[in-house]
């Protein structure tokens, strides 16, 4: 029988437990709320109202279901998506599916910088181009100079910045019987704009970085505990698979609940206004202050500062994760700079590129919104490969996914494909 101190302890021990537990799942769910996202969903919000918060509640289990396989391959099969590609499938599909991310990420790491350095602007004024590019330097040092475990510990403590939103929906007079009854009850519209936000909407929430970066993670805490990959001890998976289960489910459960809380704070204070149209993050906070007041529009801004500290180094290492796998080349933040070059190279040349994209004339603001397009549009092929290689036993060894995991994550792959086929006939039949 347990004394009452042991009792008393047990709820404290669970927690610290759980906490403990936490790490990949929780960081890639909080840097899908990038300022590229927040972008996106303040138009949502701006455009649509609660119209289109349904698609949170479908788009959450295909993110719990596409994540946790990303993360099962990197610590099954100890090697990212990559590295399984060049093991498993054919060179050209390897090459198309890392130099589209490549893409994609400094299109986006541009969006996110930009939308930093804007918010900073609106805070305490200067020069917004400036505090792109020093936002921009700052993550790479500290994506080279800090080694692994203290580098993950501040991501996973950066994540508290999201609670800024909830700040802003308390303050936003959200009316809750109508945004709860929009999760279950879908407005369904049939033109462009809507198939675009659809899109937009799985782009950002279901985002091909995400998936790279979460298998690349789950390799550093392999090598980090000194452990095998679970494809060589599949007697001793079971702890492990839960352990991803719980983070990659708190980890998406937090970001749904984040993306919701921006897109019900926006509807509820621009699109109640008349305010439709908004084309950044930044511009959404400085849309907030005569609505909802100046806390709002703080709290607003800094989120959009914390969430792209977090989401930049996100961005730039699933791009480093994919191009030294590509490479047949070993690459880790836990190593040193000059023993993997390539590996820090890319993280510098991708984060620096998106950094200079408004320097030479391309606006990265206006991309926020069509980065999430792009992303969800491009997530679809690349989710093929991963279900093939999780249904491969040259690849996971006897910890191929289940059938019902293989049912869940081709039919996330079916909605991402089929949404980015109507977006495609929406656009043709608009420019028509």
């Amino acid at each position: 029988m347990n004394s009452p101190a042991s009792t008393s302890d047990n709820g404290p021990s669970r927690v610290r437990l759980f906490l403990k537990s936490l790490g990949p799942g929780l960081i890639t769910g909080a840097a899908d709320d990038d300022p590229s996202g927040i972008g996106t969903h303040s138009q949502i919000g701006a455009e649509f109202g609660y119209g289109l918060a349904w698609t949170f509640v479908l788009s959450f289990p295909l993110m719990v279901v596409i994540q946790q396989i990303a993360a099962e391959i990197g610590r099954v099969t100890g090697a990212g998506i990559a590295r399984n590609l060049r093991r498993h499938y054919p060179r050209p599909v390897l090459w198309t599916m890392v130099s589209l991310l490549l893409v994609a990420n400094i299109v986006n790491l541009g969006a996110d910088l930009s939308a930093m350095g804007a918010a900073l602007e609106l805070l305490v004024g200067g020069n917004p181009g400036l505090y792109t590019l020093l936002f921009g330097i700052m993550c790479v040092v500290l994506e080279v100079v800090l080694n692994y475990p203290r580098y993950a510990s501040i991501l996973k403590w950066t994540t508290l910045t999201l609670f800024t939103y909830v700040a802003v929906v308390v303050v936003a007079h959200v009316p809750w019987l109508h945004a709860i009854r929009s999760l279950v009850v879908p407005e369904i519209q049939l033109n462009v704009a809507y198939a675009t936000a659809f899109v937009a909407i799985l782009g950002t929430t279901i985002s091909p970085y995400l998936f790279f970066w979460q298998a690349g993670q789950e390799i550093e805490e392999q090598h980090r505990h000194h452990a095998k990959p679970l494809c060589l001890t599949p007697r001793t998976a079971g702890p492990e698979l839960r352990r991803i289960q719980v983070d990659t489910l708190t980890g998406m459960a937090f970001s749904t609940i984040i993306s919701l809380a921006i897109v019900f704070a926006t509807a509820a204070t621009l699109n109640a206004s008349g305010v439709h149209n908004i084309t950044t993050s930044s511009q959404a906070a400085e849309a907030l202050r005569p609505i909802a007041g100046p806390f709002a529009f703080a709290m607003f801004a800094v989120g959009i500062i914390g969430t792209g500290l977090l989401a930049v180094p996100v961005l730039a290492g699933s791009a480093a994760y994919a191009v030294t796998e590509m490479a047949g080349i070993a690459g880790s933040l836990d190593a040193k700079p000059l023993s993997a070059r390539l590996f820090y190279g890319t993280i510098a040349a991708t984060t620096l590129a998106g950094a200079s994209l408004n320097v030479i004339g391309i606006d990265p603001a206006r991309a926020l919104y069509w980065a999430a397009v792009v992303n969800g549009v491009l997530a679809g092929p690349l989710m093929v490969m991963m279900m093939m290689i999780v249904a491969n036993p040259r690849a996971m060894g006897r910890l191929t996914a289940s059938r019902r995991q293989r049912a869940w994550g081709w039919g996330a792959t079916l909605v991402m494909i089929t949404a980015s086929v109507l977006f495609l006939v929406f656009v043709a039949k608009g420019a028509a």
